[in-house]
């Protein structure tokens, strides 16, 4: 064999062996890339309503729940649960939503939860948004009363006591009749009328809500929830004498507070006309 077959089946092998590594290379799958670490943040459980709150809306836990919030995200204004910022362990997405429903199950709702208990919202909160003082409005703080008062109504007093309001059973929330009876000078009887219907009670005296356990409250002064358009009927009433509260059942409360009915007498007097002399005569 001459010296150039040498040299060509030389360089002939060189190449194959050359191709082969790039063949190899094009073959063999890369290595994955080092996944990115990602660094955990410090949390903290923040007091967040539970779902939509409209204003007037009196809170209760079922309306507020804690939810995890990145420490370095909280404002001085956010109700936290008190304990320090925790790291969260690193888990796929739906590890960690099970995780942190877990962990707000487990916090106790003793505490900051509980003082925000029967508070009333003063603006309107979204599902997760945090709850903070300005939102709310507790009971005895001004404007508390305003927030109470649904759109379109009023709040009035009268004058009550306890044989004029059911002997004290009347509690706020309850629902009244407004009954006033006057004497009819021209004909000497009483005139017995129904001023308003199914009325919400908002506070007997200075308290929005029973005592715990209580049965009656014996009060002065009784706040009622009228229509805008039938406040001069209440001040009317109240102008002519005293007024009376009729309880009604849980069972008879449904429908909008309304005016009631004409006014009729008691007891109807029937003129007798006898030697030249006008009598009155009641009759039933």
């Amino acid at each position: 064999m001459s010296g150039i077959r040498i040299a060509i089946l030389a360089v002939a092998a060189i190449a194959a062996i050359g191709l082969a590594l790039i063949v190899r290379g094009m073959v063999t799958p890369k290595e994955a890339a080092p996944a990115e670490v990602v660094q955990a943040k410090p949390v903290a459980q923040v007091l967040v309503a539970k779902h939509d709150l409209t204003i007037g809306t009196r809170l209760s836990q079922a309306d507020m729940t804690w939810q995890a919030w990145p420490a370095d995200g909280l404002n001085a204004s956010f109700v936290t649960d008190g304990a320090a910022p925790a790291l969260p362990a690193v888990m796929p997405d739906k590890a960690v939503q099970k995780a942190a429903r877990a962990a707000t199950d487990a916090v106790s709702t003793t505490g900051p939860m509980q003082a925000f208990e029967g508070s009333i919202v003063r603006e309107a909160m979204v599902a997760g948004e945090p709850i903070v003082a300005r939102k709310v409005v507790r009971a005895g703080q001004s404007g508390f009363m305003a927030v109470v008062v649904q759109p379109g109504m009023r709040a009035m007093s009268i004058p009550i006591n306890a044989e004029t309001a059911a002997g004290g059973f009347i509690l706020p929330g309850d629902r009244v009749d407004i009954l006033q009876s006057r004497q009819n000078a021209e004909a000497k009887t009483y005139v017995t009328e129904t001023l308003m219907r199914n009325v919400r009670v908002l506070a007997i005296d200075q308290k929005i809500d029973p005592d715990k356990d209580a049965k009656s409250i014996v009060g002065a002064v009784a706040t009622l929830e009228i229509p805008a358009a039938d406040v001069e009927v209440m001040a009317r009433g109240r102008a002519q004498g005293e007024m009376q509260l009729a309880l009604r059942s849980y069972a008879d409360i449904g429908g909008a507070p309304g005016r009631g009915g004409q006014a009729r007498d008691n007891m109807q007097g029937v003129r007798v006309f006898r030697a030249g002399q006008v009598s009155e005569v009641a009759r039933p």
